[in-house]
């Protein structure tokens, strides 16, 4: 999907005002006095998804966003590399657990959205690729 950057012009009694704003920057340039600014787009956060159904806990607690960190062997321990390459439920279900901030627990893995699920398989996955096929 592409993004397109918007663009305006505006002319008051104070001048010329002329702003362009696209997904990495925003320009915004105003006369008199010429003035030019440059805002960094806001960097995603590694290995972080969004899920479209957040989780809900008992006591009102929302899980909406979740951090994976990279595992090492022995958290991998009680799966299967087979299992975990396609993304067996069973076999993310005791995996996530163990690299996920906030922590989930395996009823939380079993009853998310097969949506989040697949986006977390999917960074997951991530994490077992060597550097040089990253």
């Amino acid at each position: 999907m592409t993004e397109h950057a918007m663009h305006s012009h505006h002319i008051n009694d104070a001048g010329y005002s002329h702003s362009i704003t696209d997904p990495g920057h925003s320009h915004s340039i105003t006369n008199p006095g010429h003035s030019h600014s440059v805002a960094p787009a806001a960097q995603p956060k590694p290995n972080t998804v969004t899920l479209d159904y957040p989780i809900e806990r008992n006591g009102g607690q929302s899980i909406g966003e979740i951090t994976l960190r990279k595992p090492t062997a022995g958290e991998l321990r009680g799966t299967s590399l087979n299992a975990l390459v396609n993304l067996d439920v069973d076999a993310l279900g005791k995996v996530l657990p163990r690299i996920s901030s906030p922590t989930l627990t395996e009823f939380d893995v079993q009853q998310l959205d097969p949506a989040d699920l697949v986006q977390l398989g999917v960074v997951f996955a991530g994490f077992l690729l060597p550097k040089r096929a990253q």
